[in-house]
């Protein structure tokens, strides 16, 4: 696979704070192909280096799909039996890769969101969609089960509406997706970049070190017991505590101005 190719399908473009990662596939309504991930693995890879970034939105282009999942169109041997070769699979690669993203990832979910596709929003921390959206895992009706997409997504929604998602195969409404907790907002689609800015300038506000601690935080503490989960977060907070930023953040509450953060201050 060529860098290239990658490229034409994900378009990679820095908009102030944010990185915006746009899969550019409108004619297969941004369905996940290997390019498609590679493209989206390789802007990750970018922004985890980057220092002076505050967040990634990943998104698709025009206003009919965020991605519809795997291409299914004939000949992208989707099902191939060559990809039991390998014991991880491309999109596990890329979640892997996503977990060591110091910085909030944020979907902007432009339209429709099944299969891959909700695996892709749940690899994202925050989610804002158009109430022209639609959410659904209909691979029951191809002869597949969500298994990866279930990794991820059973952090967010309730074993209850997960089982109904699966077992249907059923779309739901924006309106729906927010109720049950999949997107933390919808707007209509003239005012989606409206939110997704105004979010960008919150999240560029809070404090990196803070963020990049946390989120590792928060991923640790799922896999672990409500003791361990406790003592964990009793040692994290007396380190972060000891952090630049925290006496950074201190010094400006008590002097009434706004934090200058040390990673802010280098990009400036």
């Amino acid at each position: 696979m060529t860098i290239e190719a990658a490229s034409s399908v994900v378009l990679v473009e820095r908009r102030g704070q944010a990185l915006w990662v746009t899969i550019n596939r409108a004619e297969r309504r941004n369905a996940i192909n290997p390019h498609v991930i590679a493209g989206i693995h390789g802007a990750i890879d970018a922004a985890v280096d980057d220092a002076t970034l505050r967040a990634v939105i990943l998104t698709g282009v025009g206003d009919k799909a965020f991605c519809a999942g795997a291409d299914l169109s004939k000949g992208t041997d989707v099902f191939s039996p060559e990809g039991l070769d390998e014991p991880t699979t491309d999109f596990g690669r890329l979640a892997r890769r996503v977990r060591e993203l110091g910085i909030p990832m944020v979907a902007r979910i432009n339209g429709a969101c099944v299969a891959g596709g909700m695996g892709l929003m749940s690899l994202c921390d925050l989610a804002i969609a158009s109430d022209q959206a639609r959410f659904g895992l209909p691979e029951v009706k191809v002869g597949v089960f969500p298994l990866q997409v279930l990794v991820y997504l059973r952090r967010f929604v309730s074993a209850r509406h997960v089982n109904e998602l699966c077992l249907t195969g059923e779309l739901i409404s924006a309106a729906r997706a927010h109720e049950i907790g999949l997107v933390n907002e919808v707007v209509s689609y003239d005012r989606l970049d409206e939110r997704i800015e105004a979010l960008v300038q919150r999240l560029g506000a809070a404090s990196p070190v803070a963020l990049k601690r946390g989120k590792v935080a928060i991923a640790a503490m799922e896999a672990l017991g409500f003791a361990e989960a406790l003592a964990f977060a009793e040692a994290q907070i007396a380190i972060l505590s000891r952090t630049g930023d925290a006496r950074e953040g201190l010094a400006a509450f008590n002097e009434k101005r706004s934090p200058r953060w040390i990673a802010r201050h280098e990009a400036s």
